[in-house]
């Protein structure tokens, strides 16, 4: 879920005496205003999810389920999100390989999206050698002709596009 920018609307919600109470002490000691901590806490920061979902792709020992969940973060945020979203990205100790992967993922969806891809996707370099997802090389051909071309101009050779479910 994404949130759009530039607050221009009001919203009020009726609470009781120690409702707020409680929500001035929690915001407080969330160093927040009131109607900030609130909206932290029903509309999480959409970068600080990026990052979030990056740093799981970094300590998962199995990648699908943290890629699965960037390919969803991607299709979902709406593009006048996206470009804040994405626009930094702490790719930390993540290999070439999985660098390369995220970087087509946001690419594919900044043009899905028709935005610009963030700076730092064009400073991750292309893998130096073809990376197919499977080891069956009667299958390199379809994949040569079917992946998507930021994945196909990082080498990396799939059968699925970003949005899609393999």
């Amino acid at each position: 879920y994404c949130t759009m920018a530039g607050k221009t609307q009001q919203l009020q919600i009726r609470v009781t005496p120690q409702q707020k109470l409680a929500l001035r002490r929690l915001a407080r000691t969330a160093g927040l205003g009131v109607s900030a901590y609130v909206l932290s806490r029903l509309v999480p920061d959409q970068h600080e999810r990026f990052e979030a979902i990056l740093r799981s792709l970094d300590s998962a020992d199995d990648h699908r389920y943290a890629l699965a969940e960037l390919n969803d973060f991607l299709t979902a945020c709406p593009p006048l999100v996206f470009a804040d979203a994405v626009a930094l990205a702490d790719l930390g100790d993540l290999g070439e390989y999985l660098r390369n992967y995220v970087a087509a993922m946001v690419e594919q969806a900044a043009g899905a999206k028709h935005v610009a891809p963030p700076d730092w996707t064009r400073r991750v370099a292309p893998l130096a050698t073809p990376h197919f997802v499977t080891p069956i090389k009667s299958l390199r051909m379809h994949l040569l002709r079917s992946a998507p071309v930021a994945f196909k101009r990082r080498n990396i050779f799939i059968d699925a596009a970003v949005g899609d479910r393999v």
